[in-house]
């Protein structure tokens, strides 16, 4: 399981760059990150090097932040890859409130927020994933 760091931003022009500007300050790299909008606000969703810090420099900085549990995942960056580790969880009954991925070279990497948190992680290792 890891924390992803959730953020509700205002949307104004400037805003994502201002979250990246404070974490890149104190030495915290987003590993992952998804932005979601609606007509007001968005939501900024982030795995960063170092979740304990990023929430208090953020705090710090007057971002209003969330905790949320997540799995990622590790699986070869080819065809049809996605597609059986998403069968694997979609078999054992466990839905996806929503997900976000990237690839880097040969492997792909993947953000999910399951509706059971520690049956997706269970499935996934006894079916062979890479929980990172």
């Amino acid at each position: 399981m890891t924390k992803q760091i959730s953020l509700f931003l205002e949307n104004k022009t400037g805003r994502i760059g201002e979250v990246a500007k404070v974490l890149g300050e104190n030495g915290i790299n987003m590993q992952a990150f998804s932005m979601t909008e609606t007509p007001d606000f968005g939501i900024l969703r982030i795995v960063a090097t170092d979740t304990e810090r990023a929430v208090m420099v953020l705090n710090d900085a007057n971002f209003a932040v969330i905790l949320t549990d997540v799995v990622c995942v590790e699986c070869p960056d080819s065809p049809g890859s996605l597609a059986e580790v998403l069968d694997c969880i979609a078999n054992a009954g466990i839905d996806i409130n929503y997900m976000y991925a990237f690839s880097i070279g040969d492997k792909a990497r993947f953000v999910i927020k399951p509706s059971c948190i520690e049956k997706c992680e269970s499935v996934l290792k006894e079916s062979g994933c890479s929980i990172i």
